[in-house]
């Protein structure tokens, strides 16, 4: 299985069969994925916490340093999958600052809407889940190619729009509550919500070729990857929503 996915090449299982170990199984990616999602629920409430006693600067200084590590540790395991095992719980940690304090500083100002956003993304998951075990949806390398090429369209501008902003620069997408915003925000969250399927396929063609346990880390951590995307890109289109 060929694919355009810097997460999920194929690359990937060749490295998986250099292991001997238990073969990788859906329970056991689940589990990780519950570990994973542990930790990250530890690293957020360290920021609500700071964040709710006011140590504003603080929230602001662990959300930056949660994307450069999230940046890296992405980075590293695109091309070191085997390293998932030791990174991907840092990386848990680290997106749950971020994820707080995006939650925290929009709760604030939008009150439950982090319940909201959180019920939308859970939901997405479930639906995309329905449609990918019922075949409605599948990972097709046409399906692949339209997703890696919108994904790293939107990874590379947000990339830059990150860096320009820590220089003060404000990018107007970020800042302006436009039809056409909103509009990208929307193509936006489809695409995170879509990029699902390519987590749910690998887990599915992992279990199918017997590859190592280890991979467990690797799938968890790829679809942790998507899902904080999608919560993002839904809490800020609900926030632009309310705006209006």
């Amino acid at each position: 299985m060929k694919s355009s996915n810097p997460l999920q090449r194929e690359a990937v299982y060749e490295q998986a069969f250099a292991l001997s170990e238990r073969p990788m199984s859906v329970v056991g990616t689940t589990n990780k994925l519950l570990i994973l999602s542990a930790v990250m629920l530890i690293s957020a409430y360290i920021t609500y916490y700071h964040y709710m006693t006011g140590h504003g600067d603080f929230v602001n200084m662990l959300m930056i340093g949660g994307v450069i590590t999230g940046f890296i540790i992405a980075i590293i395991l695109a091309f070191k999958p085997l390293t998932s095992p030791y990174l991907a719980p840092i990386y848990a940690f680290s997106q749950g600052a971020v994820v707080s304090g995006i939650s925290c500083a929009l709760e604030s100002a939008y009150k439950g809407i982090v319940m909201q956003a959180v019920s939308l993304t859970m939901l997405t998951v479930m639906i995309m889940a329905l449609l990918f075990s019922t075949g409605v949806i599948k990972a097709t390398e046409k399906f692949r190619s339209i997703l890696i090429a919108a994904s790293m369209t939107i990874f590379v501008f947000y990339l830059i729009s990150f860096v320009l902003m820590l220089f003060g620069i404000n990018i107007p997408y970020f800042t302006q509550n436009t039809p056409l915003n909103i509009g990208i925000n929307i193509v936006i969250a489809g695409i995170a919500a879509c990029y699902l399927i390519l987590d749910f396929d690998f887990i599915q063609k992992g279990v199918e070729k017997g590859i190592p346990a280890t991979f467990e880390w690797y799938g968890a951590f790829s679809l942790l990857v998507t899902v904080i995307w999608l919560y993002i890109e839904i809490i800020r289109l609900l926030s632009r929503l309310k705006d209006r």
